[in-house]
């Protein structure tokens, strides 16, 4: 004979399970902008950007603490208003875009720090070298816009050393001083939009 009452909560689960729905988010670039700022001559900071770039964010919950994240940018996009030295950084002596063109970044857990603010780990693949890093991520909140489109914003810093993904080309100022620092500070500003 079937037992009904433990049938009866086993449906349920399959039910919820088959009918929740997954949140799915990708970036509003028209509000975001992905940043990185290195040391020039060790006396001043050269900031570039990405400007061709995509993340897709996916959570079967309400808070997006939970939420696969895949983020990829192209470094034929890397911009530093300097076409001389943007070329110079697509070329073999560091990214080497032609035989890689993308870096690509994977969460792998967030730490809640408090309401607000998490720790950001992830697998960040640069050059065909991939690492762990943790990225700081400060939550500005979800609101509806006045379109009726969901907005989730973030802004996410961090710091990781070149070196350690295989961009290793260096010069030496007569000074003695290095022409291109080793730390690379992150600034990213994300606009997420709910996709309905």
């Amino acid at each position: 004979m079937v037992d009904a009452e433990r049938l009866i909560p086993n449906s349920l689960t399959l039910l919820k399970l088959n009918f929740m729905a997954t949140r799915k988010w990708v970036i509003d670039q028209a509000h975001s902008e992905i940043q990185f700022k290195v040391r020039h001559l060790m006396i001043s900071t050269v900031t570039g950007s990405f400007t061709d770039y995509q993340a897709t964010v996916e959570s079967e919950e309400e808070d997006l603490m939970n939420a696969n994240v895949v983020f990829t940018a192209k470094l034929d996009s890397i911009s530093t208003n300097n076409p001389d030295r943007d070329a110079h950084l697509k070329s073999p002596d560091f990214f080497d875009a032609s035989n890689h063109p993308e870096i690509k970044f994977v969460k792998t857990r967030v730490t809640r720090i408090d309401n607000d603010s998490f720790e950001l780990y992830g697998d960040l693949t640069v050059r065909g070298t991939t690492k762990n890093i943790k990225l700081d991520v400060e939550f500005g909140g979800i609101v509806k816009d006045p379109w009726g489109n969901t907005k989730a914003g973030f802004t996410i810093t961090g710091k990781i050393n070149r070196k350690d993904f295989g961009l290793t080309w260096s010069a030496v100022t007569e000074a003695g001083g290095l022409v291109v620092g080793d730390e690379v500070k992150i600034n990213c500003g994300i606009e997420l939009l709910e996709q309905k």
